[in-house]
């Protein structure tokens, strides 16, 4: 009896503990490297859920999971992930290998599911974007690139419009809209700004993106070759191809703040200015039990702006303006309006008793100011002796300084937020899958343009007695979806997606007026704007044949893209010129602007940016069908290759079609050699095709209204300017890469030969005759005084060599070091004649189709050699990024060869050290540019008065010098 309740007690304990070692069981083990050191601080993550550990100073964890079996994803920054299954408790010995970027599966240059990057036959870039987010200086994506990857180029602009807000980027030397950017392998749309003012990629469309938040992405793909063939226009350049991240049950927080702490802050008085912070998130959510996904991720920053400009040295007033101060101090209320008569008046039809009581009253207020005149003298004599520079005693008599009337010359100011959404969901076992990807962002920048001074007729002192400076204010909008099915129909891959995307600039002119308007002018202006909206729908298919040759990979589908291009009209003040009675000015005969007292014509619309009327207004669409074969067979072990060709039909401009052939040879199983060869082309794009506005555009110091139009205008036809058409390329490139597995060693050299003809530019100023002909009657109409056209006017070659080399070390049991050098060598230069009209040669005008300054911009005026050696030491909780940046020559954008200056190369160094305070809390502290070194400060000849002590239009990398920084990292799983 006993015997059987002790039977029956231990089946119910049996029973009763059953549930318990099912709920939870520990699982103990221990991570290594190859060399059987234990590896600290890696994660161990319970797949599909948020129960996760991190391993000891020796590597050692231990985790308890709810049942067996489950799976563990084990990872860490520098080594490759790894999924293990655990079926039991026995004691887990995991070895983790080092990453290594050479081996990775790239989803750009080739459709072969299969290729990594040392098997791909063209040159493609790993960019680890979480890494370098976590311990660089840099937080926006322009940046992180830009100090990252020599081959890409992207800088601040200033005093340059639109441009001050939206960054232009560029890849290997080529425009900033001959590189197509991609988002989890779909096409991206571009900005709606196109660049007109003075800075690299005038006359260009590129993509924002900073419209995309660091926190969204996993990492980048930058393949270095045309593959216009692969993905059609744009991709002239090569490709960057943004990937998502994916991670769930993890909450990523950074908070980065920091300023520029260097001797020129301030307008060159030291301290600190241009104060930055960025504060970013990312959480995602597990979707079912097969692997679904949605990820969010977002950031927000305000950016202060910062300026350089120590003092203005040009004249500021004249003896008119000494005469209005007197006029003002004297009789408040009667002077007010005489000098409101005054300003306006015409000395050619000045008459009557009011008339001269001006003059009399003029020389009254002219003889106290100590500019004698004699009753005879007549109103040309008064504008003559009050035509004579007072600036300095005017400014003494003011109580003022000359950096009262300073320019912002530096970064912009800008508060923007950016949000981003990635999600796919499995719908069966059989690999179908629904995807979709979402961003928005909202910018809003403030930048400033030339100071209007009193002296000038562009200053209406009855309003600004002091001038004053004229600001642009921008909202920036964005917004993306995509959305798309794939999976299997019989033994093919199919993908099916569609991809919208707007851009939206809209501007609101502040602190401003339009002279012409005189007493009745606003301050601020809403001044238009425009918009660029791109719909792609994609179909994809492909086949991977493991038993055909070593494996044949099929691709082929199809494209269809649609765009609108949008501009918007402001308020009527803001592009109107008018004439002393209040109306509009046409410049038919018989109407007269308004004028100064010296017999000026004030401009209209709005200073600094004159806003867009209902003659710029337009809505323009088109859209293009396109199909593609992409083959790609390995023939042997040691030969394989890849073959693409694309047909493409654009509604407006017509059908091209071109190729692509790639090959790689294997030597050895560390040493491949690769080469490529492919035709590509790039559409004009409907912002060239249609852009027409009025800005004013400062060539060395004297402003211009230059009206830009559109090459169907009745301006282009005048001066024989043809419709636009598409760039065509032809592009060689041929590289190895290397492994030296012995020294932990990687090595990939690539060089390369671009030549495009028929080169969208943005040409010179063209002028009328002054004669009344109809160019100048067109001029008027615009607002303007010269005209600028878009124009396939050049042919160029661009040649250079990129190489990448890597290295890691293990430095005992904690210690860790990491070495990236990696370069290019880069040169872009026109060929063959320009590609002008006979009427523009007749006129002896072809230099102005592509003026000298042009041909800096597109040759000279970003680094043709730039090298970047870095170095990410991680030892226990200590991690140690430094980095050194080599930026080579460049030269002054002028027309005056005189004036061609050349800024020597210069290395920027970037140091930081981070402090893992706790499994969840990182802190990192540091700098860019820590030796606060900046670009030649410019020769006389182009400093403009004082406006710029550093080139405005050829950038290096700035002149904000060093940049301190402070970043708060949290991560919770």
């Amino acid at each position: 009896m006993k015997q059987k309740n002790l039977k029956n007690f231990l089946i119910i304990s049996f029973l009763f503990m059953l549930p318990l070692t099912m709920v939870a069981q520990t699982i103990k083990g221990k991570v290594i490297d190859l060399s059987g050191e234990g590896l600290p601080y890696i994660n161990i993550v319970e797949k599909g859920t948020s129960n996760g550990t991190s391993t000891n100073d020796t590597g050692a964890f231990s985790l308890e999971v709810k049942s067996l079996p489950t799976s563990f994803v084990i990872s860490s920054m520098g080594f490759a992930s790894q999924t293990i299954e655990v079926t039991n408790t026995s004691f887990l010995t995991i070895v983790l290998k080092e990453d290594n970027a050479l081996d990775e599966i790239v989803f750009i240059g080739s459709r072969n599911p299969n290729r990594s990057v040392i098997d791909s036959p063209v040159p493609i870039d790993i960019v680890d974007i979480k890494e370098l987010a976590a311990s660089s200086p840099q937080v926006n994506l322009n940046q992180i690139l830009n100090f990252v990857a020599p081959s890409f180029t992207s800088n601040t602009q200033t005093i340059s419009d639109g441009t001050d807000h939206v960054d232009p980027a560029s890849l290997r030397g080529l425009g900033p809209d001959q590189v197509l950017v991609l988002i989890n392998g779909k096409r991206r749309h571009t900005s709606s700004l196109i660049n007109v003012n003075g800075t690299f990629g005038r006359g260009s469309v590129g993509t924002d993106l900073n419209a995309i938040p660091a926190a969204a992405i996993k990492r980048l793909e930058v393949l270095r070759d045309g593959a216009a063939a692969q993905y059609g226009s744009d991709a002239i350049a090569g490709v960057i191809n943004i990937v998502l991240n994916e991670t769930v049950n993890e909450l990523s927080l950074a908070v980065t703040t920091g300023a520029h702490f260097s001797e020129n802050s301030n307008s060159q008085t030291g301290g600190s200015d241009g104060e930055t912070t960025n504060v970013s998130a990312s959480y995602g959510l597990p979707l079912g039990e097969d692997g679904g996904f949605i990820t969010f991720s977002g950031d927000f920053d305000v950016r202060e702006d910062y300026n350089r400009m120590k003092e203005w040295e040009g004249g500021i007033f004249n003896g008119y303006n000494v005469v209005e101060r007197l006029a003002n101090a004297n009789n408040a209320g009667h002077s007010s309006e005489f000098l409101s008569l005054a300003n306006g008046v015409d000395g050619s039809t000045l008459s009557g008793v009011n008339g001269m009581s001006i003059i009399d009253n003029l020389k009254g207020f002219a003889n106290a100011a100590g500019y004698a005149t004699a009753p005879s003298d007549g109103f040309a004599e008064l504008q003559t002796i009050l035509g004579a520079d007072a600036t300095t005693s005017e400014l003494a008599a003011r109580g003022q300084k000359r950096t009262d009337y300073n320019m912002r010359v530096g970064q912009s100011q800008v508060r923007g937020g950016r949000f981003f959404a990635n999600l796919k969901l499995p719908l069966d076992d059989n690999g179908t899958e629904l995807y979709s990807f979402a961003g928005m962002s909202s910018r809003n920048g403030n930048s400033a343009g030339f100071y209007r001074l009193p002296s000038q007729s562009r200053t209406f002192t009855p309003a600004y007695n002091n001038g004053f400076l004229p600001e642009i204010n921008s909202t920036i909008s964005d917004q993306s979806l995509a959305v798309g099915i794939k999976g299997k129909i019989g033994e093919w891959n199919v993908d099916f997606s569609n991809t919208y995307g707007k851009n939206a600039f809209d501007y609101v002119i502040g602190n401003t007026y339009n002279a012409s308007q005189g007493n009745a002018s606003p301050t601020t202006f809403d001044a238009g704007g425009f918009s660029f909206m791109q719909n792609t729908t994609n179909l994809d298919l492909s086949k991977f044949y493991e038993d055909t040759f070593e494996g044949f990979g099929v691709a082929f589908g199809g494209e269809h893209r649609i765009e609108n291009y949008q501009i918007i009209s402001g308020e009527e003040s803001s592009y109107t010129q008018y004439q002393a009675d209040g109306l509009p000015f046409t410049g038919i005969e018989g109407t007269t602007p308004l004028k100064d007292f010296f017999g000026n014509s004030r401009p209209g619309g709005s200073q600094v940016f004159p806003g867009f009327g209902p003659k710029n207004e337009l809505d323009r669409a088109r859209s293009s069908v396109a199909a593609y074969v992409d083959l790609d067979a390995k023939f042997s072990e040691t030969f394989s290759t890849t073959f693409a060709t694309r047909y493409e039909n654009y509604s407006d401009f017509g059908a091209t079609l071109n190729f692509k052939l790639a090959g790689i040879y294997k030597v050895s199983d560390n040493f491949r050699i690769r080469s490529s060869f492919n035709t590509g082309f790039r559409a004009p794009s409907l912002h060239q095709l249609n852009f027409n506005s009025t800005s004013t555009i400062f060539q060395d110091g004297v402003p211009v209204e230059v009206g830009t139009f559109a090459n169907d205008s009745k301006a282009a036809k005048l001066l024989g300017i043809p419709q636009l058409k598409e760039e065509t390329s032809t592009s060689f490139s041929a590289g190895f890469t290397a492994k030296l597995p012995e020294a932990n060693l990687t090595f990939t050299v690539d060089g390369y030969v671009v030549n495009i003809a028929d080169r969208v530019v943005y040409t010179g100023q063209f002028k009328g005759p002054g004669t009344g002909s109809e160019l100048d009657v067109l001029l008027i109409q615009a607002n303007a005084s010269a005209a600028s056209f878009f124009a396939n006017a050049i042919d160029t070659e661009s040649k250079g060599i990129d190489f990448v080399v890597s290295h890691k070390a293990t430095l005992g049991t904690n210690t860790r070091l990491k070495t990236d050098l990696s370069g290019t060598f880069s040169q872009t230069r026109q060929v063959g004649a320009i590609n002008s009209s006979q009427i523009l040669k007749d006129a002896g005008l072809v230099d102005t189709y592509f003026p000298e300054d042009s041909r800096i911009f597109l040759e000279e005026a970003v680094p043709r050699t730039k090298m970047n050696l870095t170095n990410s030491l991680t030892s226990g909780k200590f991690n140690i990024f430094f980095r050194n940046v080599y930026f080579g020559k460049v030269s002054e954008a002028t027309n005056s060869v005189a004036n061609q200056q050349i800024f020597a190369s210069k290395i920027v160094t970037d140091l930081s050290l981070g402090y893992k305070a706790t499994e969840a809390l990182t802190f990192t502290i540091g700098a860019n540019n820590l030796l606060d070194v900046v670009p030649d400060r410019a020769i006389e000849a182009n400093r403009s008065g004082g406006r710029f002590d550093w080139s405005r239009r050829s950038q290096q990398f700035g002149v904000g010098g060093r940049f301190l920084f402070a970043r708060v990292s949290f991560t919770l799983k």
